[in-house]
């Protein structure tokens, strides 16, 4: 049974030249999740909209997070642990510090910071330079999800189209290591 993989852009949604918005484009079978509100979010009803998507079908899913997306993971797996098991594994890149003063203000809910372990494999993706995470805040989440790997990207800010990655290989490459699907194998260059 092949995994399906959802898409979750953060705060804003993820433009064009965003590495999730590629990967759209170029891969078969990834979904974003489209919430009603990118602007002021509200945790709850992106929490619902998670869990609509996840438990469509019975197919298991991988979840490719940005930002904010990756506290609504850990917020939805606490809050719908039956459901979380149909989660094959989670890529989180640059989760972003909803406590912290540098966090645009406008969201609600997303507070306290998740810190408990997820209940399916994830790796985290961080920046040296992200402006909306420290890289000893991004260990300290890594950690405390569980997170199998922290990959560190050297001065790659907060990791979105002004990175400058393109279709990001490497991203692929922990999107295969998630998921084992051949598509994203051939694509990394394995």
């Amino acid at each position: 049974m092949t995994v399906r993989v959802l898409i979750l852009p953060g705060l804003l949604d993820s433009g064009p030249d965003h590495w999730q918005s590629r990967w759209e484009q170029r891969f078969s079978g990834l979904k974003r999740v489209k919430q009603s509100d990118w602007q002021t979010p509200s945790c709850a009803d992106w929490v619902q909209k998670l869990h609509k998507e996840v438990t469509k079908n019975n197919r298991p899913v991988a979840l490719v997070a940005h930002s904010l997306a990756c506290t609504l993971i850990a917020l939805w797996a606490q809050e719908y642990p039956e459901a979380a098991k149909r989660v094959r594994g989670a890529l989180l890149v640059a989760p972003s510090d909803t406590e912290a003063e540098s966090y645009p203000s406008g969201t609600q809910g997303f507070t306290p910071m998740p810190l408990n372990p997820l209940p399916f494999q994830s790796i985290t993706v961080a920046s040296t330079d992200d402006p909306y995470v420290t890289l000893e805040r991004a260990r300290v989440f890594s950690e405390a999800w569980g997170s199998t790997k922290l990959q560190i990207l050297d001065s790659a800010g907060h990791i979105n189209a002004q990175s400058g990655l393109g279709h990001w290989p490497l991203g692929i490459s922990l999107l295969f290591d998630l998921t084992g699907d051949q598509q994203f194998h051939t694509a990394a260059g394995h």
